[in-house]
């Protein structure tokens, strides 16, 4: 019980939730447009089991995530596709929605957790890294499970706000992006087929995540520059 009363735990919390809002903003849209059809009284069980199915299947996929994250080099693979998530955070791009709305329950129920599964790899990546690089081995699921169990509410009722606080302070989305980075560095330089040939020095994966925060943030504001002309 006192490891999850220290500092540790409540800034891997801090980086789940953060991570999952980002990223998974999105999410509201698409509950919102699988539910549309539904009568106004089924609505809210709509969203409710909808979003409980979610949960449920993130957190089984995180789980396997993790799993995989102890093999040599998969984490290097993933502190890739970490650095990668981070720079097209930083990219804005056109997104379309094409979420069929239905009138049952079960319906709209089904499409919220498909679509959910479908666009759910970059948060499943990003918060599976987060975890691992929490130092708390051994309760790595608990806190993943507290974490989303905080972000969801915040996404499905609060996300309005949080795209409104993203379009006024762009800084939010950046820190975001560099956050992941640094992620991706901690989670890289603790893959078991390197960590026998790294120089076992204090502060070794802090250097390394400072210098994925910012190569994720040079490569993305270069890209996003480019970008600007274009669009």
């Amino acid at each position: 019980m006192e490891s999850f009363l220290t500092p540790e735990f409540w800034l891997a919390v801090g980086q789940i939730v953060m991570i999952d809002i980002l990223l998974g903003g999105d999410n509201a849209v698409v509950i919102a447009l699988a539910c549309r059809n539904l009568p106004p009284e089924l609505r809210r069980r709509g969203i409710l089991w909808g979003t409980a199915g979610a949960i449920g299947l993130r957190v089984v996929l995180i789980f396997f995530a993790m799993s995989l994250l102890k093999l040599p080099f998969l984490k290097l693979v993933g502190a890739v596709l970490l650095i990668w998530i981070g720079i097209k955070l930083l990219v804005p791009e056109e997104e379309e929605h094409n979420v069929q709305g239905s009138d049952r329950l079960l319906g709209a129920i089904k499409t919220i957790i498909v679509a959910d599964f479908v666009m759910s790899v970059d948060n499943v990546i990003g918060i599976a890294g987060a975890a691992q690089g929490s130092g708390h081995a051994g309760h790595e699921m608990p806190l993943v499970i507290f974490g989303l169990l905080v972000s969801i509410p915040i996404i499905v009722w609060g996300s309005t706000l949080v795209l409104k606080l993203m379009d006024r302070f762009p800084l939010i989305i950046t820190a975001g992006g560099m956050l992941l980075g640094w992620i991706a560095g901690t989670l890289a330089v603790s893959d078991p087929a390197l960590t026998g040939h790294l120089p076992q020095v204090n502060g070794l994966s802090t250097v390394c995540g400072i210098a994925g925060a910012l190569l994720v943030l040079a490569v993305g504001k270069t890209l996003a520059r480019k970008a600007a002309p274009a669009a």
